[in-house]
């Protein structure tokens, strides 16, 4: 599974997610990737490559320049305010296949949504003014572009980074984040520090909620490429977004709980039944072991272990089927070898065998059910019918 992790712990803005994204790709296609999205169709829009080196990190910088001018220099005639069905109309005639049309739509309902219910309007009441400029539909629909051609299967991102104090935008003063991007990033794990300035963006909030399905420290995965988006401001933190690529690694290790009891009134049948019941449960596995009690009384000591989300559930079952008053509960690491099954044709018919692997060892067993299932048939032992499956 190729993964797709999203660092925004200075924040996400549309260009500088499209910088890093851009940086996945091989050199080639990022100059492809250039042509591409200045052809698209987006009157007067120039969208420039920068390599740059901040901090000693190389990476790069997006420049979107309308009829010669970057945002910020002047007003010019990209910067006017749009209304849903505006962009609708210039993203429909945009020389982009229908998924990525999709993709860069998709982004502007959400900015509609979100905008309407900040503003106490109808989405379609709604008029973009910054995030309608026709240099935020060159950052969305570049955006969309690359992560068609990144093609990755899950996309991941780090909780974000909103900035602080205020910004000036067309309805004046806000405080960061704005209300906008706050609604936007409902949901989704966010945090500020020290810098007093607008890191996260309404376009960067988009871009995060429309992609991420999930949010948190960087998974397990083998890495294949880093890259690095910068912004345009200067602070005393790397004012970038990373993006990595890599291949799911999955997990060896994981959690399992310890259930245990001490039984001194249960007779051997109850002791058995309980155990038959937690195993039809789904229990990872339950024993009992004889001990001495108090007063001398023979009894049982009873362990379930199971998934750490199914600790109350077979509390519960041990407390109705067994006569104790308190099931006591221990949370392990454990180490496991990654399981699948594997159906295997012998001369027996299909036999399923349990594969394992992990920390370079490598094992198989074949299932019980279906050797003793022949060995049954055949009136022979299962030392015998393994011996002739492994054989064959």
């Amino acid at each position: 599974m190729k993964i797709l992790y999203l660092e925004c712990l200075n924040g996400a803005a549309g260009d500088m997610i499209m910088a890093a994204l851009l940086e996945l790709l091989p050199v080639s296609k990022q100059k492809a990737f250039i042509k591409k999205i200045n052809s698209i169709g987006l009157t007067g829009v120039k969208v420039i490559l920068e390599r740059v080196n901040k901090s000693g990190i190389a990476g790069s910088k997006i420049h979107v320049k309308i009829y010669g001018k970057e945002e910020g220099q002047s007003s010019h005639r990209g910067h006017k305010s749009r209304n849903l069905q505006d962009i609708n109309k210039i993203v429909s005639k945009l020389k982009l296949s229908l998924p990525i049309r999709k993709n860069i739509l998709g982004i502007y309902n959400s900015l509609a949504d979100a905008e309407a219910k900040v503003h106490g309007v109808r989405p379609k009441q709604i008029h973009f003014h910054e995030i309608g400029n026709l240099d935020a539909i060159a950052d969305i629909a570049g955006v969309c572009v690359l992560m068609e051609m990144i093609a990755s299967d899950k996309i991941i991102a780090s909780p974000v980074n909103v900035g602080g104090g205020f910004v000036k935008c067309a309805h004046g003063m806000l405080p960061v984040p704005a209300p906008a991007t706050a609604e936007l990033l409902k949901g989704i794990p966010v945090f500020s520090g020290k810098i007093k300035e607008e890191l996260c963006t309404p376009t960067g909030a988009a871009i995060i909620k429309y992609f991420a399905k999930n949010f948190g420290p960087m998974p397990a995965m083998a890495l294949r490429k880093t890259g690095y988006g910068f912004g345009h401001k200067e602070f005393e933190t790397l004012n970038c977004v990373r993006a990595f690529l890599g291949d799911f690694v999955p997990s060896i290790k994981d959690k399992v709980v310890q259930l245990e009891c001490n039984l001194d009134d249960a007779t051997g049948e109850e002791a058995g039944f309980a155990c038959d019941i937690l195993f039809k449960n789904g229990a990872l596995d339950v024993f009992i072991l004889p001990v001495f009690m108090k007063k001398n009384r023979p009894g049982f000591w009873m362990f379930c272990l199971c998934k750490e989300n199914e600790a109350e559930k077979f509390a519960k079952l041990i407390l109705k089927h067994t006569p104790t008053l308190g099931v006591r509960k221990t949370v392990y690491d454990r180490f496991v070898l990654e399981r699948k099954l594997s159906a295997v044709q012998t001369h027996y018919g299909k036999i399923l065998t349990k594969e394992a692997e992990g920390f370079g060892i490598k094992k198989s067993k074949l299932e019980y059910e279906d050797i003793a299932r022949v060995a049954r048939k055949d009136g022979t032992s299962l030392a015998e019918i393994k011996r002739k499956i492994r054989k064959s």
